[in-house]
């Protein structure tokens, strides 16, 4: 079995693969074995694990929990759960060790394992891959551990509304779950808020009929669109497969950039909080970057991944931070951890408080053109080639460039932005300009010399 596992899943945040190919029960079995025995070796006892609605996600979740029960270990399941409801879990209950079952915005036929060690922190890096290595071994410990139940719900609601408080518009929310594990519990907890909720796809059904759960991806949020005109709403919400990521449609059906979310909330928390300093990563546009400096505080610009830009917001004690992919990070009315159903809140909450629509909280930022995040389909043991040979060739240049995460050119008028994904076989681009000509050219350069690139590796 050990020769069977493609190392290739332990990827840079977390576990992931295609089921069952890749990731299935006894993979999940001696997951759990190893994890359990990690679990010992750091004298604890218990550990908390929950799953997304995901298929495959069931059956997993019992191969996991058997695995980990041989070791001696504890387990407290929450069963189908959002991760943000995980993570609260884990810190409500004080127990650190735990894994989420997920492959959050991954293809349906995808599945995976967030993995916890440490209370509010998940693998990442090289931590994964000394599990995996670990695992290799099979040097488990054994015993005979418990496994009882938890419903967290009730308490996560009360952590999310304990710091709201709403102003008298009452705003028209659409609400699109795209049928993934926030679909049982977005409705209901909006409710209990002075809004008007419209609920789009919130029926739990783990084969995403609809349209695929990633609200980064515009084209996956066209029916949101049309329901945000057609009921007049104030914004349109959507959340990823895990429920720990939004998205953003403006009243006249425009599809809201994260980073421009991210300076709405800047512009409205920056009276208020103790630093004045906002982490954001690689992938964020400029505009953000200039408008933090427009308020007089430090961008600080990061690497891409909620493990590392979570940890970095929290070790850099900031009250707020997030990535270009939906993951927001509030410390100062809420715990840290990135919850789309929670940010989609305090968008909702500033508009409950001001006459202006989110067209116009966002008029007069800066303004730059620029492409989505465009996904170069490359194999695992090839991209990481090819993101070095680049920086080589942008060295030989004379680049002024940054390698924080990937090769990131910096140009005085945007950037070209180059970098391995930790989730997929895929190389990611994106580019940003100040006019549309010079970044078809530089979108065109970038990408030719990727592929000349790729033909010699």
């Amino acid at each position: 079995m050990m020769e069977k596992i493609n190392p290739y899943i332990f990827r840079g945040y977390d576990i992931r693969g295609i089921y069952p190919t890749e990731i299935n029960e006894e993979v999940a079995i001696l997951l759990g074995k190893a994890f359990g025995s990690k679990v010992r070796e750091n004298q604890e006892t218990k550990c908390i694990i929950g799953h997304d609605n995901r298929l495959s996600s069931e059956s997993l979740e019992k191969a996991l929990i058997s695995g980990i029960v041989s070791t001696g270990v504890d387990v407290i399941s929450l069963g189908l759960c959002t991760t943000p409801m995980y993570y609260f879990a884990c810190l409500h209950e004080n127990i650190p060790a735990g894994i989420m079952i997920t492959a959050s915005h991954n293809p349906k036929n995808e599945n995976g394992f967030k993995v916890a060690l440490k209370l509010g922190e998940n693998l990442k890096g090289q931590e994964i891959q000394d599990l995996y290595q670990f695992l290799l071994k099979e040097e488990f410990v054994e015993g005979t551990g418990t496994v009882s139940k938890l419903n967290i719900k009730d308490d996560y609601f009360n952590a999310i509304m304990k710091g709201l408080s709403f102003g008298n518009r009452r705003v028209k929310v659409v609400i699109d779950c795209g049928n993934g594990t926030t679909s049982p519990f977005a409705k209901e907890l909006y409710q209990k808020f002075p809004i008007e909720v419209i609920p789009l796809y919130d029926v739990s059904d783990g084969t995403f009929p609809h349209h695929h759960p990633d609200p980064s991806v515009e084209d996956n949020l066209e029916d949101l669109k049309k329901k945000v005109i057609e009921e007049q709403a104030d914004v349109g919400l959507a959340f990823d497969g895990d429920g720990d990521r939004v998205g953003i449609i403006s009243n006249k059906g425009r599809f809201i950039p994260m980073d421009q979310y991210m300076i709405i909330m800047i512009q409205n928390i920056i009276g208020t909080v103790r630093k004045k300093a906002f982490l954001y990563d690689v992938k964020c546009s400029n505009a953000l970057r200039d408008e933090i400096i427009k308020l007089g505080a430090k961008p600080i610009e990061y690497r891409t991944g909620n493990s590392y830009t979570k940890k970095g917001v929290h070790d850099l004690d900031l009250d707020f931070g997030g990535e270009f992919s939906g993951h927001i990070y509030f410390r100062d009315r809420f715990l840290g951890f990135d919850s789309g159903l929670y940010a989609g809140l305090r968008l909702v909450e500033v508009l409950s408080k001001r006459k202006e629509s989110i067209e116009e909280l966002l008029e007069g930022i800066s303004t730059y053109v620029e492409t989505p995040e465009i996904k170069i389909p490359m194999e695992d043991h090839k991209k990481f080639i090819v993101i070095q040979k680049l920086e080589e060739f942008c060295r030989k240049q004379g680049y002024s460039f940054h390698t924080i995460d990937g090769i990131k050119v910096l140009l005085d008028d945007g950037f070209a932005l180059i970098r391995v994904s930790n989730t997929g076989p895929n190389i990611t681009a994106r580019f940003e300009a100040k006019d549309e000509e010079t970044l078809t050219k530089r979108k065109g350069y970038f990408l030719d010399l990727l592929k000349q690139i790729e033909k010699k590796c």
